[in-house]
């Protein structure tokens, strides 16, 4: 599965699910969203999201999963079970890891064994990354996963498109893969160890335009197995979560139970399909903007935002409207995504030239 499938599938109601496996990392980075560490332990239960995800079927069930962490292949067993189950249901895994592991100067057989499973697996790699993994080991771990048969892409993270080391790493991405291989590049935003000291959160500008939320398609099982509708830190991380943000929890809840409330909230479809500043602009006006996401977190305590939704956005007019809203996202394609919701200068850089990703050497030679 390549990166620009992985991506161009982000608009999708229910088309993905992403499963934070644990909180724990060996690394510290500078910049960690989750705030995530050594030293910390929170995780859902292994026996709940074996569960869940054993709950996918061949007629219900995401695209592609995507395990995140902390570092997921800290539980290399785990990753591989889940991938195992989701794969027997037709749902292919992805996987993000902040490299670790290429530190001890090759691939520790538990992960892999773990990573032969997956059908995405992708490398976190930023300046903060390198201090504690450095470029060249990760360089050599993505090259022996490559050569495994796994599509492999880049996760770069940087201060924005003046970033010089943005401008460095790409550049050496393309040389040493032969521009083979994709990034997604992404800016810090200023949630865990970088609300210090990361630029304000996007905003929208004024106005009554509307700006679709692809990150509120794919429910999001958080470190305390708590279901989320979006990936957005503050979502994942605050407690309570507002309710209608909150999907369920993987210790009593099944995918169905999941896919049914993703699918059929009337404001979420209305965050997917104008996004959340233009429901606050057309019927709280009196309410005072705040962040993309902010704005969203606060839409189910205005009542006369919950109301449009329910009387514009309900039943099968509004599931057809969702459906819509996703086809447009999808027909403009992911770099035109990644415009939006990432760092727009190498928007680009998501598809590879030639997909870029071998098979392995002994496939169809009978050895």
């Amino acid at each position: 599965m390549e990166l620009a499938e992985l991506i161009g599938l982000r608009p999708v109601p229910a088309g993905g699910v992403l499963v934070t496996l644990t909180r724990r990392c060996p690394l510290r980075c500078t910049h960690c969203s989750t705030g995530s560490g050594p030293q910390v332990r929170e995780e859902p239960e292994a026996d709940a999201l074996e569960r869940f995800v054993s709950s996918f079927t061949a007629a219900d069930r995401p695209e592609v999963m995507m395990l995140t962490g902390g570092e997921p292949l800290l539980r290399p067993g785990l990753v591989a079970s889940l991938a195992g189950s989701a794969r027997a249901a037709g749902t292919r895994t992805a996987l993000l890891s902040g490299m670790f592991f290429a530190r001890s100067g090759g691939l520790p057989e538990p992960v892999r064994r773990a990573v032969r499973g997956l059908d995405h697996f992708s490398a976190s790699l930023d300046l903060p990354h390198e201090r504690e993994v450095s470029r060249a080991a990760v360089f050599r771990a993505v090259r022996e996963i490559r050569e495994l048969g796994v599509a492999v892409s880049f996760h770069l993270t940087g201060t924005g498109e003046d970033d010089g080391y943005l401008a460095d790493v790409t550049a050496d991405i393309g040389r040493t893969f032969g521009g083979t291989v994709p990034s997604l590049v992404n800016e810090v935003r200023p949630f865990g160890r970088a609300a210090s000291w990361a630029r304000p959160a996007r905003t929208v500008p004024d106005g009554g335009g509307a700006l679709p939320c692809a990150m509120a398609a794919w429910p999001v099982v958080a470190f305390d197995g708590t279901v989320v509708a979006c990936c957005n830190q503050d979502t994942v991380d605050r407690r309570p979560v507002p309710p209608h943000l909150r999907l369920g929890h993987v210790a009593v809840d099944d995918w169905s139970a999941v896919r049914a409330r993703t699918l059929g909230s009337p404001l979420l479809r209305l965050v997917r399909t104008v996004g959340p500043a233009h429901l606050r602009q057309r019927w709280s006006p009196g309410t005072p903007a705040g962040s993309y996401c902010g704005d969203c977190r606060r839409l189910g305590a205005l009542p006369e935002v919950a109301a449009a939704a329910g009387a514009l956005a309900s039943g099968a007019a509004g599931a057809l409207l969702d459906l819509t809203a996703a086809r447009r996202q999808r027909e403009q394609g992911p770099v035109a995504l990644v415009r939006r919701h990432g760092c727009a200068a190498y928007a680009g850089l998501v598809a590879a030239p030639d997909g870029g990703n071998p098979r392995p050497a002994t496939e169809g030679t009978g050895t």
